[in-house]
């Protein structure tokens, strides 16, 4: 320790402010990032963690599951071609039947019959989409929901409905939400990982915190390599010894500047997530390794970022993340204006078989009766054609569905009319499917609030209901 450290820890009130002493020191606002990213997890001091806001908190009431997978098709997959067959709309194909002029984005065509067959599967009998085979050999631990809604038909204010409950990029994600309400269970991982290769449209805030302490936001991984995932995050350059010591240098330091900036809540959430980041050494390469998994596991996943992603999403529930959020790609891909048949064909192709693999394995190692899985899109589309054989979006309705985690198996839930258009029975808000996450996780959605600008906000705003029908 040099003299002028000596001196202003001894007097901090002599005339060297914090920050000309960092300067001095050679440090700069650097430290600030190794208060925690340098201790080992065992010779941190027990209250960092027992007191980080990432701590295990009790739910409301018991909670039927524990984590949540959402499997995000963003773009938008269509109802009519995947999970909500239609033969009335076989029957019309061409056709452009009375009260079909549903206002979309876009101008649309006559009806437009799905190039796809159906199957029966599974003792519920459910009809499932040829596209989906793998999936339809898991449809009785699924519920099909085909009543779904929401506000508008376009990507950007949907996708945002889809994850933060609003049209707006003002409102914390759902998986924030869920770390603010119930903390993680691993201290050494965050509570809501985004696993997405690239940018989606509309970016960081379908993931983002808001208003809520930074601490919750989502880690977004795009890339799933395990050595460049930490990469940044190592220290080259100092033992564990000489980290320590700068460490408890550092905590000290913002011990000092904490006391001076009370409810600083950016500089505690700094704080916190930088010591989640020296954590995160010590599991995220083990965790995102997927070639620790058996062979058969890795090939009954198949290939691919989705898969491996699918994969990841697993080995991450069970180390105790709360919330794992799984795009099929960057920027919108289910958005298949100009051929559905080409577009959704392969695309399922390319996840069929990882969803279903995610499921099984799910099943296999007892995880899946306490895992939400949540699949869909931000919206559907329309039954009928947009140019010569795409579809254009539908916010009036279509198909998600739900399996584990205290959801019916075996089952649809809603109905749209007899073309696809819109839901009309047993309706289903983007609101109500997240009051019923939350309730599955124990939460009631009513009592889920943060006072921000002088009100109470929550992950509903002042709607949804728990779609009580759907729990087992």
């Amino acid at each position: 320790m040099n003299d002028s450290l000596a001196r202003f820890l001894s007097n901090p009130n002599a005339g060297v402010s914090r920050r000309e002493m960092l300067a001095r020191t050679g440090t700069g606002f650097g430290l600030l990032g190794l208060a925690g990213v340098l201790a080992q997890e065992a010779q941190a001091a027990p209250a960092a963690v027992s007191g980080s806001p990432l701590a295990v908190k009790a739910p409301h009431f018991p909670a039927k599951a524990k984590r949540v997978i959402h499997l995000f098709m963003n773009g938008g997959p269509s109802q009519v071609d995947t999970f909500d067959p239609k033969p009335e709309l076989t029957k019309q194909n061409g056709k452009k039947p009375a009260g079909a002029d549903i206002k979309t984005e876009r101008k649309t065509g006559t009806l437009f019959a799905s190039p796809y067959k159906f199957k029966k599967y599974g003792q519920s009998g459910i009809e499932v989409s040829e596209i989906f085979p793998k999936v339809g050999e898991c449809i009785d631990d699924i519920c099909v929901i085909r009543g779904m809604h929401t506000n508008v038909p376009n990507h950007e204010p949907s996708l945002l409905m889809m994850t933060s409950g609003n049209t707006q990029p003002i409102r914390p994600s759902f998986g924030s939400w869920l770390g603010y309400g119930l903390g993680t269970v691993n201290q050494n991982l965050p509570g809501f990982v985004v696993l997405c290769p690239g940018k989606p449209v509309v970016g960081p805030q379908l993931w983002g915190n808001s208003f809520l302490p930074g601490v919750y936001q989502g880690c977004h991984i795009a890339n799933l390599d395990p050595k460049r995932i930490i990469d940044h995050i190592q220290n080259k350059n100092l033992g564990a010894e000489s980290q320590r010591a700068q460490l408890d240098l550092l905590n000290e330091l913002n011990k000092m500047h904490r006391d001076n900036r009370d409810g600083d809540d950016q500089l505690d959430a700094r704080i916190q997530s930088l010591e989640m980041a020296y954590r995160m050494q010590t599991e995220a390469q083990d965790a995102f390794d997927v070639t620790k998994e058996k062979q058969t596991t890795r090939d009954a996943y198949g290939k691919g970022y989705f898969a491996d992603a699918c994969l990841t999403a697993r080995r991450l529930v069970e180390r105790g993340v709360r919330t794992v959020q799984v795009y099929y790609g960057s920027g919108q891909p289910w958005d298949d204006h100009g051929d559905i048949e080409k577009g959704h064909r392969a695309k399922a192709k390319d996840s069929d078989q990882a969803i279903a693999a995610l499921l099984k394995d799910l099943k296999e190692k007892g995880l899946l009766e306490d895992t939400l899985v949540l699949w869909g899109g931000e919206f559907g589309r329309t039954p009928t054609s947009e140019g010569a054989n795409g579809r254009d979006h539908n916010n009036h309705g279509f198909s998600v569905w739900l399996a584990g985690g205290g959801v019916k198996g075996g089952m649809t839930y809603g109905a749209t009319d007899e073309f696809g258009f819109a839901a009309v029975e047993n309706k289903v808000h983007v609101h109500d499917l997240h009051a019923t996450i939350l309730h599955l996780m124990g939460i009631d959605h009513e009592k889920l609030t943060y006072r921000y600008s002088g009100r109470d906000f929550r992950l509903t705003d002042v709607h949804g209901r728990v779609v009580k029908e759907i729990l087992a």
